[in-house]
């Protein structure tokens, strides 16, 4: 699971290239001064590591991605432990079985002997799936987010970001640095939405 969650980090770092902040304005007064690199581009960046940690949203995800894997292993192994209990059952009793129906419990359990081996690969590609459908839509609110605060705020031209352990960045002005802001943006609108569920 914690490979999943970090494909929700390395998905969402993604984001950061077109991320935007804002300066201090009357809509957000706490905000940070922009940073003007030569050329006239108003530089900034997002630490996603920060961001997935402590964005409600990211932990909620995780929370049920795990609640919903644990349920579909849980699954599985009901199924297979139903299959090993139906097998031992015909071990001991097969003998007192006609023919036809000795061969007709065989043709079962070997149908069903072979579900099996294909059970853990269907119930791990359910989960990726439910995973990428559940990380999309992180991504797509994180997108959004972030769009329209920087086109209601800073407008800045180039918004980067910067993880621990795939970065190309070895150093970054901290001034750049709009996680913060980005984060409780973030948490307000998701507390908004979830209370109205």
């Amino acid at each position: 699971m914690k490979k999943t969650i970090l494909l929700v980090a390395a998905a969402t770092a993604i984001f950061a290239a077109s991320c935007n902040n804002q300066p201090a304005t009357k809509e957000n007064p706490n905000a940070a001064a922009p940073v003007v690199a030569e050329g006239g581009l108003k530089i900034a960046y997002v630490d996603t590591d920060t961001l997935l940690a402590h964005y409600q949203y990211a932990k909620d995800l995780e929370a049920e991605l795990l609640a919903y894997k644990n349920q579909q292993e849980a699954a599985g192994r009901t199924q297979m432990e139903k299959f090993q209990k139906d097998y031992q059952d015909y071990l001991k009793n097969g003998s007192t079985m006609t023919l036809s129906q000795q061969q007709a419990k065989e043709a079962e359990l070997k149908q069903r002997a072979e579900r099996m081996a294909t059970l853990e690969q269907e119930l791990t590609a359910k989960i990726m799936e439910r995973q990428m459908t559940e990380n999309t839509k992180l991504l797509n609110a994180i997108f959004a987010f972030v769009r329209e605060y920087n086109a209601q705020n800073q407008q800045f031209d180039v918004i980067l970001r910067k993880t621990f352990e795939n970065t190309p960045v070895l150093y970054v002005n901290p001034a750049m640095d709009i996680t913060q802001e980005i984060l409780e943006g973030l948490n307000a609108e998701y507390a908004q939405v979830k209370g109205k569920k």
